[in-house]
């Protein structure tokens, strides 16, 4: 990369993914269940993100907090390994690094068991300041399970990151009984863009009807928002009026849907860097989350961006 390549951020939730397929049910008592699969990966809204991103060529560096253990090292190696810069990881000696296992069904659902460990104690003095200014763009992943950069510490960041020019997002790991109104009161006008899924939108919102959600997050100061719909593909409706964008998903045999919403937050943000209209962006987002749902864990299906660009090209969509 030459100094003038675009650096993307991902700031909050690093976590090792220990998952195995196909799990139908859990054994009773000390039983046993013999599974084609398992795999260990880097996941969450900033790990996995920042990794897609790497295969797809931008620059990307990531900060977090990440345990003094195993799983902590193996972690930070394997984004090394990737490409993406982990000069902005803290290691913190009182929490193990965080963690989920997920026995993934037969139609790729993933019921997790999940330690938050490590990325409870992300705060701003564990920032890197220099990273946050010199990053072209900026993308906070994980709120609702980062006990302490929540709310406040978010937007102080997201401030900093548009007083230095940056472009500005937000994914979401949305948590039913937790404070919107703090949570995300202070952080939604400071946002270019909102990539929650449907879900996520209706949690934060408090609307049932997306559409009804998607407006009162614009009311709210977001610039835009991209909601992914899962097997739907994704849409985008334009703050302040006009037609509504819809980007159907591929036509694939679903292995597991973990890191889905990553990989569209990792090609949306890849193709918008790439100078592609809104369009074209939430084309390769839908992409690239479609080419992770063919494999087990968040890091699977894609290589690089020419795969990608084949995938696109010979994999038809649903109607």
């Amino acid at each position: 990369m030459t100094e003038s390549t675009p650096l993307v951020l991902t700031v909050g939730i690093h976590i090792v993914d220990i998952l195995g397929r196909p799990v139908p049910a859990i054994p009773d008592g000390q039983g046993i269940a013999l599974l084609d699969e398992i795999r260990m990966t880097v996941a969450g809204t900033a790990a996995g993100t920042a990794i897609d991103m790497a295969r797809l060529g931008l620059n990307v560096a990531t900060v977090g907090v990440i345990g003094e253990d195993e799983l902590g090292r193996w972690l930070e190696l394997k984004m090394r390994t990737e490409g993406v810069d982990t000069g902005g990881l803290v290691v913190d000696p009182t929490k193990p690094t965080s963690a989920t296992m997920l026995p993934i069904r037969p139609n790729g659902e993933r019921p997790a068991l999940h330690v938050k460990g490590a990325n409870t104690t992300l705060s701003l003095d564990q920032i890197d300041w220099g990273l946050i200014e010199a990053a072209d763009w900026v993308h906070i992943g994980g709120t609702c399970l980062l006990d302490n950069f929540d709310g406040e510490p978010t937007a102080e960041v997201l401030r900093r990151a548009k007083a230095a020019g940056a472009t500005t997002s937000l994914d979401i790991l949305g948590m039913p009984d937790a404070d919107f109104d703090r949570l995300f009161g202070p952080v939604l006008p400071l946002l270019d863009w909102f990539l929650p899924n449907d879900d996520d939108a209706r949690m934060v919102s408090g609307r049932q009807d997306l559409t009804e959600a998607l407006k009162w997050l614009g009311d709210s100061g977001v610039g835009a928002t991209v909601v992914t719909l899962g097997a739907e593909g994704a849409s985008y409706a334009p703050t302040g009026g006009g037609d509504t964008i819809r980007v159907p998903a591929y036509d694939i045999d679903v292995v597991d849907t973990t890191g889905c919403g990553d990989a569209f937050s990792a090609g949306f943000i890849t193709g918008m860097i790439e100078g592609h209209d809104v369009t074209e962006a939430m084309e390769i987002g839908v992409a690239s989350g479609s080419m992770v749902a063919t494999g087990l864990g968040s890091d699977a299906g894609i290589v690089d961006r020419a795969s990608l660009d084949a995938f696109r090209e010979t994999t038809p969509k649903r109607a």
